[in-house]
């Protein structure tokens, strides 16, 4: 770059500058990278670089070196770095939240102090419920970072993960880093490819290739502590839709800060009280009604209770298109947890407890993902000797995904996350209605659906979804429902989850109106489904629950309410709308001899005509036998949980095979064996058409949202 100039190279080399790597090649690569750097610029005789340090970088400040003996030069560079005034830290910090599964046995490394410090900032600055995610290496790199430089100041230059600018736990960190740094100029990069659909689209391409799907960011923080200057925000969004190498040919015409300021093309940001940089919310939002609140925050809710869908951490083994399939995968897996669990019984030392009960269990256990999925929730009953028995029974229907059906062995020790499920489906028999949203959208853009059975966790969202039952469920006796063993005599109590205050608050705004509970149940699912209503408050909903306005006039709630009612019930008896008639290309199917039709309608995975770049989504070769055309395009205009529900359907209903345990989940077993309609896919397909349009068609006649002030 030039900024050293050749006279200041070689103490730069020798005393100012510093590497830390933990991993070994990745060490003799950086080491081998620097040397031959600096030996073109300086030239004569090859030098080693003395300031690379084989270290993990968050470990030297938690504990002395515990190898100095062995490695006497690495720990004297180490212990050299730590005194040091260090005044510009760069890196790409590695980017994880924590191991994917029980199954792994790869525990992530603790950094005691170095969380306790994100504790005290981060997390204690968030409003968020879940804050796991704050504990992401890239994270821990900021806020080590951040305290290095707090005496001395300096600079600090990431390429990271760019999911702190906008995500909800992260709110806290905002916060922090608004009021510890000068200034921040943050160049985001996009290429989140978490999220799916347009939005995917938009993001463009993944900067680091295959290897990232997450969204990038280089952000270069100013710590001045001598100035009073904080906060300052500056911000450049590269752009939509471009492709990983458009992204970088930008980076490289840029150059440096200067090239953006060059184009005036910073944006000065102003921080609102919530912490959001972007997609700020709506501050009249926080006036209307609250749907639900678990907090204890609000003065009135409509909803009682809700719950987040239901959770098993082991789908391929819980969920099946084939109740019978799904029952023979849990027999089997019970077994193995049964033959582990007693032979752990003759094995496991007496005297271990805590981390080192559960280092020993995770060495013990088998790893075999093909025999039983691991859970922390499984090893922990494994440890407390729980027996774990099969009941044939617990099998119940669940909303999988949108418009898909599947088999769910319903059990609390089998389901590592029921929440409040029970209180909305306590047994596989309860009926309910259940209004599901996404929790906080930030993965895809605002989804709603309603279902009758079970929801899971990630039917609307892929970061998890909200249900907001018709009817709340007790057991006014001991026992657990489907998820504990039922006491003889023990009763289901049913009571209304609308609640009174909700009831009240609309009853008041429409004074002499007779409204029902029944009413706003079907309001909320008709409002949630106004693009008015969307489109105003998405940087509110990507943040938060959904709150309710009344509108001003009642012809419009009644509009509200009888498009609710049309929409729930076409959403919740998908599987009994009229099929669109869509054109098969073999001829028409109804003066087909069909002698098989198991074989003549098994599908294994349907795709479009066309090839990539000329996708021809009118046309859907559904198997070798039949090819359906002139399907309508604005029937892909319905998206829910980032994608068009026909593509929903395309998806679900097909032959797939988990990798980890080999099980197969076969969509035709469910249109045999439950549906008793070897066509149920086609079928299907035929009638998420009809609902797609239906669902527009509905959604285009809600009223303008003109919502009344609050008193």
């Amino acid at each position: 770059s030039g900024l050293i100039d050749k006279a200041q190279l070689a103490r730069k080399y020798r005393e100012e500058i510093h590497a830390n790597e933990i991993v070994l090649l990745a060490y003799y690569i950086a080491a081998i990278n620097i040397e031959a750097t600096y030996h073109d610029l300086a030239g004569g005789d090859y030098e080693a670089f003395p300031g690379i340090c084989l270290t993990d970088t968050f470990q030297m400040y938690e504990k002395e070196d515990l190898v100095s003996g062995m490695l006497a030069d690495n720990s004297t560079r180490r212990a050299r770095q730590k005194r040091l005034p260090i005044k510009v830290i760069l890196g790409n910090p590695p980017y994880s939240v924590g191991q994917r599964s029980a199954n792994d046995n790869a525990a992530n490394v603790a950094y005691p102090h170095l969380d306790q410090r994100i504790r005290e900032t981060y997390t204690a600055r968030s409003d968020a419920t879940n804050k796991n995610a704050l504990y992401n290496s890239y994270i821990r790199a900021i806020r080590w970072g951040s305290d290095r430089l707090s005496e001395t100041g300096g600079v600090m230059a990431y390429v990271s993960d760019a999911g702190w600018l906008d995500g909800n736990s992260m709110d806290g960190m905002r916060k922090c880093l608004a009021e510890e740094f000068t200034s921040l100029h943050v160049f985001h990069l996009r290429g989140n490819q978490r999220t799916s659909g347009e939005q995917s689209r938009r993001e463009g391409g993944k900067v680091f290739g295959q290897g990232s799907r997450q969204p990038v960011a280089i952000s270069i923080m100013v710590c001045n502590p001598a100035s009073e200057e904080r906060g300052t925000i500056l911000f450049h969004d590269i752009g939509d839709y471009l492709t990983r190498e458009e992204k970088l040919a930008r980076v490289e015409h840029f150059g440096s800060i200067g090239g953006i300021s060059g184009i005036s093309g910073w944006r000065n940001i102003a921080p609102d009280a919530h912490g959001d940089w972007l997609k700020q919310r709506d501050e009249k939002f926080e006036t209307f009604l609250a749907i639900g609140d678990k907090g204890g925050d609000e003065a009135r809710t409509l909803f009682g209770d809700y719950s987040a869908g239901l959770k098993t951490q082991r789908d391929a083994w819980c969920i099946n298109s084939s109740r019978e399939a799904m029952l023979s995968n849990m027999r089997a897996t019970i077994g193995v947890y049964e033959s582990e669990r007693e032979r752990f019984a003759k094995a496991a030392p007496v005297s271990e407890s805590g981390e080192a009960k559960e280092a020993f269990i995770d060495a013990f256990v088998t790893g075999d993902t093909t025999r039983i999925s691991w859970t922390h929730a499984l090893k922990e009953y494994l440890g407390r000797q729980r027996k774990i028995d099969f009941h044939a029974e617990r099998a119940a229907q669940m909303s999988y995904r949108p418009f898909t059906k599947q088999w769910l062995y319903f059990d609390r020790q089998l389901n590592e996350r029921v929440y409040r499920i029970p209180r909305l489906f306590p047994d596989a028999k309860t009926q309910n209605l259940v209004i599901c949203l996404s929790g906080k959208g930030e993965k895809v853009p605002f989804s709603v659906l309603m279902t009758d059975v079970v929801p899971c966790l990630h039917m609307v969202d892929v970061g998890g979804s909200q249900c907001f039952p018709r009817w709340l469920y007790e057991l006014n006796d001991a026992g657990g429902g489907l998820f504990g063993e039922q006491q003889r005599g023990a009763r289901l109590t049913r009571r209304d989850a609308i609640t009174d205050e909700g009831l009240a608050a609309f009853e008041k705004a429409y004074t002499g109106e007779p409204i029902s509970k029944n009413d706003l149940f079907y309001y909320v699912y008709g409002l949630l489904h106004s693009n008015d209503y969307r489109t105003r408050y998405a940087d509110n909903l990507s943040k938060q629950l959904p709150r309710l306005p009344t509108p001003k006039r009642v012809e419009d709630f009644r509009a509200f309410v009888a498009a609710g009612r049309l929409l729930g019930d076409l959403h919740v008896g998908y599987e009994t709308a009229e099929p669109y008639p869509v054109t098969v290309a073999e001829g028409d199917l109804r003066l087909a001899a069909i002698a098989d039709p198991a074989a003549y309608y098994r599908v294994e995975k349907m795709k479009y005509a066309g090839k990539r770049g000329a996708i021809d989504k009118t046309t859907v070769i559904y198997n070798p036998r039949i090819t359906m055309t002139n399907i309508p395009l604005e029937a892909y205009g319905y998206v829910v949980n980032g994608k068009p529900a026909l593509e929903w359907v395309m998806e679900r209903q097909a032959v797939r095979t988990e990798v980890a345990s080999g099980i197969v989940n076969d969509a035709n077993r469910y249109a045999v064996e439950t549906a008793g309609d070897p066509a149920y896919p086609f079928k299907l397909f035929c009638r998420v058409i009809t609902v797609s349009l239906e669902t527009q068609r509905i959604v285009k006649s809600l009223p303008a949202l003109d919502i009344r002030d609050p008193e």
